[in-house]
């Protein structure tokens, strides 16, 4: 049996050629010149249609030493809050935990919770409250943080905060079916992480 899944292996593994890491595919798009070929001969009066390799823009070199900073992009659905910003470290609230990214991190997903986004530049410090979201880290320094909600903590109005969730967590001991109770547990998680950003 193991004889006959090695020599499938064999054969699977030679007919269809090995896959390429992705560090190995090339950064430039590359034009597949036998489907080039037979559309001029069936349509030669249309040019070929463009593949998802025509839209992609060569692949940024991963530098050789670690960069002195960090770059950051911080967007949310509506705005742009950060763009190319060059800083020393972000902390993101990961739901892994807190994740602090400085230069030359390692290529990272992480998905976001309800918690604070600090940036660090220098001595200064700006510090979000994101209600979700993901942060991409690539290799070459930079970070790519996207987030549904955000505001900066110091527009946050603890009476506010407070009367939320004093009035999720009153949903929360009422709700009677799942999505009550779903929809009330995350007012209160959210208030929650509002909470502890205001008091510090």
């Amino acid at each position: 049996m193991f004889r006959q899944a090695s020599r499938l292996l064999a054969r699977t593994t030679t007919s269809r050629g090995s896959r390429a890491f992705s560090s190995d595919v090339p950064a430039t798009p590359t034009q597949d010149s036998n489907f080039i070929d037979s559309w001029t001969k069936v349509v030669p009066n249309l040019d070929p249609p463009k593949t998802p390799s025509s839209f992609m823009t060569p692949r940024p070199a991963t530098p050789t030493s670690i960069p002195s900073k960090l770059a950051v992009n911080f967007v949310l659905p509506y705005a742009s809050e950060l763009s190319g910003k060059e800083v020393d470290m972000v902390i993101v609230p990961a739901t892994t935990g807190q994740m602090g990214v400085l230069p030359g991190h390692v290529p990272t997903i992480a998905e976001l919770k309800p918690g604070i986004l600090s940036v660090h530049e220098g001595n200064d410090v700006t510090k979000y409250f994101l209600s979700s979201g993901f942060a991409l880290i690539h290799a070459n320094s930079i970070a790519d943080i996207i987030a549904v909600e955000a505001v900066p903590v110091d527009r946050l109005d603890p009476a506010l905060v407070q009367k939320g969730l004093a009035d999720f967590t009153q949903k929360l001991s009422s709700a009677s079916t799942d999505l009550e109770k779903a929809e009330a547990q995350i007012g209160v998680d959210v208030h929650s992480a509002m909470n502890s950003a205001i008091t510090g």
